[in-house]
């Protein structure tokens, strides 16, 4: 695209394209849901999570990126080049799984929310939304409904910002709700996981190397890249992230939050319409969710498998249809809506610091990047896998101490578990390599 040749503000931001996507796919219905669920239930407590997503996510897509730029490959390739096949299966695994249950519950909050609207059953509205994201996604026509989704998340995120001016806000609280604390049950480590985890998800980080690909970026766009991470993660995705929690922590104080209730949030500012606006908003985010969402996976086996990540190849196209079709199940999941989609994010959100150390190990690595990564973007890298493994850490622990007596939770503890052992492999490579220093770093066996 030669975008890098723009350098002005009205250049870069026509050219903005990965992250924004992210940060869109970000701002989707499991994200409004653990952002209004936290701030219903425990008002401005968890603030200083809001803020940390941000940050966190921000990190995570700067590390991606840069990854991308430097390897010109997708991050399949990359990894199974330089640790092998095995490691890399493992983290097709691990994103199928994590993207796979955010499908099925975001395709359960689209059918509900379209029957909401219309009166027809979910059932028939999760078949219907199947079959337009298969022959729409493996038919490469999705840019147009995607832009329409855009735009009714963006006029949703827009009311919430303009909300914080007619809702009363308690500044004291919400300074004291910046200070780091996570309510005692499983219920507030759900949560806290749940909001990092829409800002730091597998998907979103899996994904960045495929999209600038497709963009065409490459390292002479590094400085276009970097504005595309910060002003779409850092700010956009953070303050539309601060403005729902704010506008939910002021208003709302119901613990067992529905979308009807979300949707009085918006009460203050347009009165009785507030509930449709609400739900069109909804309706439009997990479109957009749902869409971006649905290639990922894809993306990653098609890369796996030798494919051409695109719809030229019939297998790649087979694919996405597949994944689509598949998410129908999604409608039949009991539980309320809302509830589920932070159980998502929070299983996701377990799965992503496998992701995260594979990313920083790459950027070490001079055999997998040209240059690799200065102390700065280390130390930034560190505390990301840090932070996300103590907050997954803690809701793990919680859920451990409840007792193991259902089949979900044993799979979700043997999850953690197996790529808590793949992350203790990557650490002893590390350290293997830096006691040898050798400019060839040693090599997992399949």
């Amino acid at each position: 695209m030669a975008a890098s040749t723009d350098a002005g503000l009205v250049g870069k931001l026509s050219n903005m394209g990965p992250t924004w996507l992210a940060g869109a796919i970000a701002t989707g219905p499991a994200t409004i849901g653990a952002l209004v669920t936290a701030g219903a239930g425990y008002g401005y407590t968890l603030l200083w999570v809001v803020v940390l997503s941000a940050l966190m996510g921000a990190t995570a897509q700067y590390l991606a990126m840069r990854l991308g730029l430097l390897t010109e490959t997708g991050i399949v390739s990359a990894v199974e080049d330089n640790l092998g096949s095995a490691w890399a299966w493992l983290l097709v695994a691990d994103t199928v799984v994590a993207a796979g249950l955010a499908q099925l519950v975001i395709m359960k909050t689209l059918a509900g929310v379209s029957a909401e609207v219309t009166g027809i059953g979910p059932v028939a509205w999760a078949v219907a939304w199947g079959v337009v994201l298969a022959v729409g996604l493996a038919g490469g026509g999705y840019r147009f409904a995607e832009l329409g989704a855009k735009v009714l998340v963006s006029l949703v995120v827009l009311l919430f910002v303009a909300s914080l001016f007619v809702v009363p806000i308690d500044a004291g609280a919400a300074a004291a709700g910046l200070v780091p604390s996570v309510p005692a049950g499983v219920e507030g480590a759900l949560l806290a996981a749940g909001i990092l985890g829409g800002a730091v998800h597998i998907a979103l980080v899996t994904m960045q190397s495929y999209t600038m690909r497709a963009r065409g970026w490459t390292e002479d766009d590094a400085a276009l890249a970097r504005f595309d991470v910060g002003a779409s993660m850092l700010v956009a995705f953070g303050i539309a992230s601060l403005a729902i929690f704010l506008v939910a922590a002021s208003v709302l104080s119901d613990p067992s939050l529905g979308v009807v209730a979300a949707a009085n949030a918006l009460g203050p500012l347009v009165g009785s319409n507030a509930k449709w606006l609400f739900l069109l908003g909804l309706w439009g985010a997990a479109v957009t969710t749902l869409g971006g969402n649905t290639v990922v996976p894809p993306y990653l086996v098609a890369d796996k498998m030798g494919w051409e990540q695109d719809t030229s190849d019939p297998r790649y196209r087979a694919a996405v249809a597949a994944f689509a079709l598949v998410s129908v199940l999604g409608v039949f999941i009991p539980g309320a809506v809302f509830g589920l989609l932070v159980q998502a994010l929070a299983i996701g959100f377990v799965g992503t610091p496998f992701v995260l150390a594979l990313v920083l190990y790459l950027l070490n690595d001079p055999t997998a990047v040209p240059a690799t990564n200065s102390v700065v973007e280390n130390v930034g890298g560190v505390l990301l896998i840090g932070i996300s493994t103590v907050v997954a850490g803690q809701w793990l622990q919680r859920v451990a101490s409840g007792g193991v007596t259902d089949p979900v939770s044993l799979a979700i503890l043997a999850f953690a578990a197996v790529l808590g052992a793949a992350m203790l492999g990557l650490g002893g490579l590390s350290v293997r390599n830096w006691l040898a220093d050798d400019a060839e770093p040693a090599v997992a066996a399949d």
